[in-house]
């Protein structure tokens, strides 16, 4: 009885998690069809016909695309846990030494090496989905090159996080969980810092932007709003998509400003200026340590639970790994560890709408602050409207699904809040 428990909890897992998203996506695509033809009424004016049925379309298309991906990713996982896991392993194995550093590498590599099979819907998102809809901007050596050097990049990051991990499972057997979520937080705040200035720059270019009246309108709000930022910089992100994004980096006299080329582009000067004051109010309403705080106790969650299926000598057999020998110059949790990176996004997939809900209320916020920076609604709903065009974003979400995965309020939400913000007060 005991045998089969383990699988069958991760497979009804998945199982049903596949199922919610496949209802879900599927409700949207119907709501998208349902809303075809003639613009609602409360974007009369904002948005022309053949561009709004272009959204729709836009939507579909990556609607069922999701569809097969779910269906894709569900299969595979599927496999992986009645017996292709420990098989891929053993075929690892056989080829790499005993040892820590080497075990960790098994680790690193075999974790890379399930990530090969979605490649090719991957591809297929970028040289067909956003091609189609002009998004696309990269060629097809770009898009190699970004993989190899995002695995290289990973395994340079991951295997001394790993041998870390191992070596204090090894010389900490009783509290090696509670050291190493220490040792995983305190990676997690180092690379806030180290990412845009180590990592991000073998991807794009960033360089400073200009001098000129952008710039000052830019530094000066940031100054005015109590936002001390060393540079703002521009980040080459055309040379990929057409997709536009703003964020802020670092802390402390790290903090910097980025916008996408393709941002600056698409905005005027007074909408840039109220997108950096949106950023900016995400940074003085305090989200960003509560996100790490939350982060934080998430992580910790998550090793309590590893430290538990380290504890479990039924593991090993149910999910394959009976026939190896550990302890033997690999750590004793290694199938733990598999096993929990491989799953744990099937339980924490029901915690979504919660922290999407967070995520949402701290938009309405950040907005309420770019109004208030920018003693006027009308620049950031300009701003608004018009990367929702850019990017085709859909409208008209259905509201089951916008609720479950949206982690920003729909355009007509956040329209309707400034709007309530404003004649608050009037």
């Amino acid at each position: 009885m005991m045998i089969e428990t383990g699988p069958t909890v991760v497979l009804s897992m998945l199982a049903a998690k596949t199922l919610v998203e496949l209802v879900l996506a599927t409700l949207n695509l119907k709501e998208g069809r349902r809303k075809r033809g003639a613009v609602p009424v409360a974007f009369v004016g904002v948005i022309k016909k053949d561009e709004y049925n272009k959204t729709l379309d836009y939507t579909a298309s990556k609607q069922r695309f999701g569809i097969l991906t779910e269906i894709f990713d569900a299969v595979i996982l599927a496999a992986l846990v009645l017996g292709l896991l420990p098989t891929v392993y053993e075929l690892l194995d056989a080829f790499l030494p005993r040892g820590l550093g080497w075990s960790a590498l098994l680790m690193v590599l075999l974790m890379l090496l399930l990530t090969i099979p979605s490649l090719p819907l991957e591809w297929w998102n970028q040289f067909r989905i956003e091609e189609k809809y002009g998004f696309n901007k990269s060629s097809q050596g770009l898009w190699i090159s970004d993989k190899f050097k995002g695995a290289l990049v990973a395994i340079f990051l991951s295997w001394p996080l790993v041998v870390s991990l191992f070596w204090v499972f090894d010389n900490f057997p009783n509290t090696w969980w509670v050291w190493g979520w220490g040792l995983f937080f305190g990676f997690q705040l180092v690379m806030t810092v180290l990412y845009p200035m180590c990592i991000l720059p073998l991807f794009n270019k960033l360089t400073p932007l200009e001098d000129g009246d952008l710039r000052e309108s830019l530094m000066g709000l940031a100054e005015r709003t109590g936002f001390k930022a060393q540079t703002i910089q521009v980040i080459d992100g055309s040379k990929r998509s057409s997709h536009s994004n703003a964020y802020f980096t670092g802390f402390g006299k790290f903090r910097r400003i980025v916008l996408y080329d393709t941002l600056i582009e698409h905005l005027s000067p007074r909408e840039l200026m109220a997108v950096l004051a949106h950023e900016i109010g995400h940074y003085k309403k305090g989200h960003v340590p509560q996100m790490l705080a939350v982060s934080a106790l998430m992580s910790f969650g998550g090793f309590w639970l590893l430290n538990w299926m380290t504890q479990q000598d039924w593991l090993r057999e149910q999910f394959g790994f009976g026939l190896f020998k550990f302890g033997d110059g690999r750590p004793e949790f290694l199938p733990a560890l598999l096993v929990f990176a491989l799953c744990i996004g099937l339980f924490t997939f029901w915690l979504g709408p919660i922290f999407n809900f967070w995520s949402r209320k701290n938009e309405y916020e950040a907005d309420a602050f770019a109004r208030e920076a920018m003693n006027d609604p009308q620049p950031l709903v300009s701003a608004l409207r018009g990367l929702h065009a850019k990017n085709l974003s859909n409208l008209v979400p259905h509201p089951a699904y916008s609720f479950f995965h949206y982690s920003h309020p729909t355009l007509l939400e956040r329209e309707a809040a400034l709007a309530i913000e404003k004649s608050s007060s009037s």
